[in-house]
């Protein structure tokens, strides 16, 4: 299977969970026999203006963040064209679903999968997508871009029960047939984690019902990483994930 990375996702862009040292050698150290990895580009300033203005933008850009959320956002865009064909993962950051059209917080500086759904439809290449953010906290920015275009369906699971969880997940992808489906793969949820819900079985069991649909529909899928904080098992749940979208 193929993860979209590059090393200079470890350096240290700011002061906060998400930046902190280690988080992405821990999911990179567990991964990185089972996997093969694209190095990741940056996205232009089209793909990024078609999801943020142009004040956010500079906003960014003065903030000192600009090429590595450039970055993350174009590893973004990779694994989802990489998704048209086959299974892939974004292991990039910064973060993205709590990035608004004018506005950012909760460590995310640009929407990463609007921007790489926005690509895909501006090349004639979807029609309708499914997000599935599995993040603990609600992907507000991916809603307050994408909720208003007319083909994208934003779910974000949420309950105290394991079981309900996957049961909302299982609903979503049942719902509709879709061209796309891209997961917001936060981990913040996992049983060790700040969400305490979520064990491995369960990440494995969302990414097997993806690619399930997706292989009796015809959709692609890809996914992105998101939250998830506790360096001991971040990678043992992505690696969970991956397992149950890979192929056979």
């Amino acid at each position: 299977m193929k993860v979209v990375w590059s090393e200079q996702f470890t350096d240290c862009y700011a002061e906060d969970p998400a930046a902190e040292p280690g988080r992405m050698e821990a999911i990179r150290d567990v991964i990185r026999d089972r996997v093969s990895f694209v190095a990741a580009q940056p996205a232009s300033e089209e793909d990024i203006a078609r999801c943020h203005t142009k004040s956010h933008i500079d906003d960014v850009r003065r903030s000192g963040t600009y090429d590595i959320a450039a970055l993350s956002a174009g590893g973004a865009i990779q694994a989802a064209e990489i998704g048209m064909k086959e299974p892939c993962f974004g292991l990039i950051r910064p973060p993205g679903h709590h990035a608004s059209a004018n506005s950012c917080w909760g460590f995310c500086y640009f929407s990463n999968m609007a921007i790489a759904l926005e690509r895909l439809r501006s090349e004639g290449k979807i029609s309708k997508a499914l997000v599935l953010d599995i993040d603990l906290h609600f992907g507000d920015g991916t809603v307050d871009i994408l909720d208003g275009k007319g083909y994208v369906t934003i779910v974000n699971p949420s309950s105290n029960s394991p079981a309900d969880f996957i049961r909302q997940v299982s609903v979503a992808l049942n719902s509709e047939s879709y061209d796309m489906i891209g997961i917001s793969a936060g981990f913040d949820y996992a049983r060790e984690d700040w969400g305490r819900l979520l064990g491995e079985s369960d990440y494995t069991d969302i990414g097997r019902m993806v690619r399930e649909t997706a292989r009796k529909t015809g959709a692609g899928f890809f996914a992105i990483l998101e939250g998830g904080y506790n360096h001991q098992v971040l990678g043992h749940n992505c690696m969970a994930l991956l397992d149950g979208m890979r192929e056979d």
